[in-house]
């Protein structure tokens, strides 16, 4: 049995790591590199970087910083925020990335998740969707949820999987910093309808909400941050209590 993943996402805006609940009042959280080196340190699996206002401003990922957090660790990383092309994922990839996530490009023109994929590997290609529930449907939103699609949140992530994606990132927007849990059960019907691992988003709180999105949400990942970057949940002990709840984790 493949074994579960926990993974710090470090959101970035002007340089500084940030943290908002609901997308929405950011804090400061720290400096980006330094973080990215302790949870390298201290059990994370891997670790996802978000240039969280790079759409939005019309911008690039800060390649400089995605320099300085590859060199600093030594576990798979992935980079997104602003990437809308073949250039974009190859200088990434070439400044130390492991994988790299796309989002609102994807949206706006889906036949680039294929041209990735053909490219470099769909290993390497994670598609991040942000969505909320509308009068009761899942609905995805770009531009860091500041943009409501029409897009059904399942269709969306099989049209996805057929393009090539390797893995998706799920983020509820309704459960964003609010520490209530994951959204287990939409989590737990992508993962029964697609083939590709789901890495849940949003929502964690406490310990157990990881033992309920892996057993409850059946998801192959579990990313978090206000959790991690405010020490309110020690990555070891975190992956000590998933072991004793059966959940297959990497311990060293």
């Amino acid at each position: 049995m493949l074994t579960k993943r926990i993974i710090p996402c470090l959101d970035i805006k002007n340089g500084r790591t940030v943290k908002g609940i609901n997308f929405v009042d950011l804090k400061d959280a720290g400096d980006p590199v330094a973080l990215a080196k302790k949870y390298a340190q201290t059990g994370a699996d891997e670790l996802v970087f978000l240039d969280i206002s790079a759409t939005l401003e019309g911008r690039k990922t800060l390649i400089d910083m995605v320099l300085q957090v590859a060199k600093e660790v030594n576990i798979p990383f992935t980079v997104g925020g602003g990437v809308s092309s073949v250039e974009d994922v190859d200088l990434l990839l070439q400044s130390g990335a492991d994988k790299v996530a796309v989002n609102s490009a994807a949206i706006k023109r889906p036949e680039l998740i294929k041209e990735l994929s053909d490219k470099f590997g769909s290993q390497c290609v994670v598609v991040a969707i942000d969505a909320k529930q509308i009068k009761g449907e899942w609905k995805v939103h770009l531009a860091g949820g500041t943009i409501p699609t029409d897009l059904d949140l399942f269709t969306w992530a099989k049209t996805l999987e057929r393009l090539g994606a390797g893995e998706i990132l799920f983020t509820s927007m309704d459960h964003d910093g609010t520490k209530n849990g994951f959204a287990n059960t939409a989590l737990a019907r992508l993962s029964s309808e697609l083939h590709i691992p789901i890495i849940a988003s949003g929502g964690a709180g406490t310990t157990a909400h990881f033992v309920d999105t892996f057993q409850k949400g059946l998801a192959d990942a579990a990313l978090a941050a206000s959790v991690f970057h405010f020490e309110t949940i020690d990555i070891l002990e975190l992956k000590k209590e998933l072991q004793q709840n059966n959940i297959p984790i990497r311990l060293s």
